[in-house]
């Protein structure tokens, strides 16, 4: 059974308090739905581009933008990889408003996995664990830091990870457990690539199955890539697991985990203004707003052939967004369509 070294220190137990008092005050505020939209697509974008550039990717984050904005049919490696973190990103960020059931789970984990490496490595690599060896090398001396468990050991060890997970969510603080998860999840290095990308959208889930939602509004991955080298110092180990997996000690990176949340949460807030909504916008209520910043307006027409919604739901979520003053009408009868409504 996984057993972690760990102590909270007066850093760690500091921090736990800050972050549930950001946390709170977020809840508490009152945010335009148009600002909301907004960030959540840049927090998606800033992600995507911090937690491929940090596994050296070499893309600008404006190339990220438009990438993610275009949706290329043809790829390149590096574009791929950008795509599909922000695809599992958006496909998370629907299931946890949603509020969908997420179990953190063998199944669940390689399912992350495979869409992370789609078209990256050959299908047999793809959402399973390894079965082979990996090394982990030093980018800048070229040489192996590092030996992860032996690939029969890692079905073993990922799940005695999911069942402290599982046993434990009601028991020890989300901050920890999520902290916990990652570094374990990067020491095992179940997969044969895509390990860094699968672990840290594993663990935006973890927080948000846990009460604290991460993808909205900011990305943890940023904090990362601002200093990548002293991540992976803190992230990683050093040796043969084997010979040190005894001698783990959590304590550091849970104090750098929490500290990175709190900067991230810090940075956001001092960009966010104060406004009337306190709503939290629906999927289709963004595909609504989404389409009007692209083309300008939407008719009751363009807006039946985006979704199967019924038609009176589809009128409802019209009066919502105008209730909400994000859009105003403009025409009437069958010649009404919708734009958006600026503020002030």
């Amino acid at each position: 059974m996984f057993s972690p070294q760990y102590r909270i220190t007066n850093s760690l137990a500091s921090n736990m308090r800050k972050v549930g008092e950001l946390i709170g005050e977020f809840n508490a505020s009152a945010f335009s739905g148009t600002v909301l939209m907004n960030m959540e697509r840049d927090a998606r974008a800033l992600s995507a581009f911090s937690s491929t550039h940090i596994e050296g990717n070499t893309l600008p984050l404006t190339d990220v933008k438009k990438i993610i904005k275009s949706q290329p049919e043809r790829l390149r490696d590096t574009e791929r990889e950008v795509v599909n973190y922000n695809n599992a990103l958006v496909m998370l960020d629907e299931k946890i408003g949603a509020n969908e059931n997420i179990t953190i789970s063998h199944e669940f984990i390689t399912h992350i996995h495979s869409i992370v490496i789609d078209g990256l490595m050959p299908s047999a690599y793809m959402g399973s664990y390894r079965s082979d060896p990996v090394f982990v090398n030093d980018p800048v001396k070229k040489q192996t830091i590092y030996l992860p468990p032996d690939a029969k050991d890692v079905n073993p060890l990922m799940s005695d990870l999911v069942d402290f997970i599982d046993a434990q969510q009601n028991v020890i603080d989300p901050l920890i457990i999520a902290g916990l998860f990652h570094k374990q999840s990067v020491v095992i290095h179940p997969f044969m690539d895509g390990n860094g990308r699968t672990t840290r959208l594993v663990t935006k889930t973890l927080l948000a199955k846990l009460g604290i939602n991460t993808f909205p509004l900011f990305s943890f991955e940023n904090y990362y890539n601002n200093n990548v080298t002293r991540y992976f110092e803190q992230v990683g180990v050093f040796g043969n697991y084997y010979e040190i997996k005894g001698d783990i000690d959590f304590t550091d990176w849970l104090e750098y985990f929490t500290d990175g949340i709190i900067d991230e949460l810090n940075r956001v807030k001092a960009q966010l203004p104060q406004s009337r909504n306190q709503e939290r916008l629906e999927p289709h209520h963004k595909l609504i707003l989404e389409y009007i910043k692209e083309n300008g307006s939407i008719s009751a027409k363009e807006y039946a052939q985006l979704t199967d919604r019924a038609r009176p739901t589809r009128i409802g979520d019209f009066k919502k967004l105008v209730v909400m003053g994000l859009i105003m009408p403009v025409g009437v009868g069958k010649a009404t369509y919708y734009v958006l409504k600026r503020d002030g």
